[in-house]
């Protein structure tokens, strides 16, 4: 019976439940705002781990900037956090990096949107022309 489901990948998805738990409770600082976990990487020999975040509040790429830098200042602070949460022997060095994903979705579902909204709007004036002329 193959694995469904390699090592790295449950690591990673615990890490992920961890640290949105360690964000929300133990995270004081106000440059974080409402951030939220949206993905980890780790490496294979789970040496390294890449933390992907989102923050919830309309934000500039400035925001952006300095919310991931206050989150990459406390690295070690969430990392010893995370060691004492997860049984690990060795604890991933962690990295953050804003996911955009999130944003990007939001903006094509707006543009979808919007073509509808044209494409309807087009059909019905074009209708009304044809019946007029007729």
């Amino acid at each position: 019976m193959a694995k469904e489901y390699s090592r790295t990948q449950r690591v990673a998805q615990e890490m992920q439940k961890e640290i949105a738990i360690i964000l929300q409770r133990e995270i004081k600082d106000p440059r974080v705002g409402m951030a939220t976990v949206s993905g980890v990487d780790v490496s294979r020999d789970l040496a390294y781990a890449k933390v992907f975040v989102t923050f919830l509040s309309d934000n500039t790429s400035e925001q952006v900037k300095t919310g991931v830098q206050a989150l990459q200042d406390a690295a070690g602070f969430i990392r010893s956090l995370l060691g004492k949460a997860m049984r690990l022997r060795v604890v991933p060095e962690l990295t953050f990096a804003y996911d955009n994903s999130l944003v990007e979705g939001m903006r094509m579902a707006n543009l979808v949107s919007q073509v509808l909204q044209n494409d309807r709007l087009c059909r019905g004036t074009g209708q009304a022309d044809d019946e007029s002329s007729g």
